[in-house]
């Protein structure tokens, strides 16, 4: 039996599971993310091993036993030479694993999107350790860089899922993701930027460059989001997984995080005056 038309679907579609789901993450990374280095290197890396067993399954239609473990080890150490603040050996631990990842993988076929999948994982995993970085507390350079970041893309997020379903209209990407409208988008980087000046005027970054600094990262953090999409379409799969209710799974849930904190190193290195604190 069809629905009858009289019968409106519901605006806000699973927004209790996903708003349960977001804060049980949030309460799980707040106490490594207060203390940097080692304990929040070890859950990046965990998170990190986690996004890239779920694009080997995505991605690799017969994946051996060093589809996976190639790729997590190779993950785990260079976020942990990171955390030492080591780059160049984190970046030569990169380089030797994509090259392993894809010589595993050239028997099978399809060697690109292994060496793709490690790449687009890896470093926004190291992206994240790295401002983080090893001082701890509130009050540090990396934790206040972090969670403003942080914060952008969650509001961004929220304002775009309470936007784009209240006001709906013309769609954004259809053939990438049905789901994104143009009043989602707006609605996003409105809330995004207000957030981002909000927390530039908290933490001494001041309001006006808050905003500046923000809007580019809610525009990042969309085209993670949509980069996401068009891989997943690509791949001929829904979600990467279904370890957090409402959202999918931990690549669907940092997808739009992982473009806009490199951004944001991006842009922090080539423009320090961007953070005068």
């Amino acid at each position: 039996m069809e629905p009858s038309p009289l019968v409106k679907k519901p605006v806000f579609k699973n927004v209790g599971v996903r708003a349960a789901t977001a804060l049980l993450f949030a309460a799980i990374c707040i106490p490594p993310l207060y203390f940097g280095g080692w304990p929040w290197a070890i859950l990046v890396a965990l998170l990190g091993g986690r996004m890239m067993w779920e694009w080997v399954r995505m991605a690799d239609n017969a994946p051996t036993p060093l589809s996976y473990i190639i790729p997590i080890t190779g993950l785990a150490i260079a976020c942990f030479y990171m955390a030492q603040k080591n780059i160049g050996l984190a970046v030569l631990t990169v380089a030797i694993t994509t090259i392993l990842v894809i010589a595993e993988r050239a028997r099978r076929g399809g060697l690109l999107w292994s060496g793709f999948g490690y790449l687009y994982i890896v470093i926004p995993s190291l992206a994240i350790v790295g401002l983080r970085g090893i001082e701890n507390g509130f009050a540090t350079q990396g934790f206040t860089k972090l969670i403003y970041v942080i914060l952008i893309v969650v509001a961004a997020d929220v304002g775009a899922y309470f936007g784009g379903s209240f006001f709906k209209g013309p769609k954004m990407a259809p053939k990438l993701s049905p789901n994104k409208t143009w009043s989602g988008f707006f609605s996003g980087l409105t809330f995004g930027a207000l957030v981002g000046g909000l927390v530039g005027h908290i933490i001494g970054l001041g309001f006006i460059l808050g905003v500046a600094l923000a809007i580019p990262l809610v525009v990042l953090s969309v085209l993670g989001d949509l980069l996401e999409s068009g891989l997943k379409r690509a791949l001929n799969v829904k979600d990467s997984g279904d370890l957090l209710p409402g959202h999918g799974g931990v690549l669907d849930r940092l997808d739009s995080l992982m473009l806009a904190v490199v951004g944001a190193v991006i842009i922090l290195y080539l423009a320090p005056n961007f953070w005068p604190i």
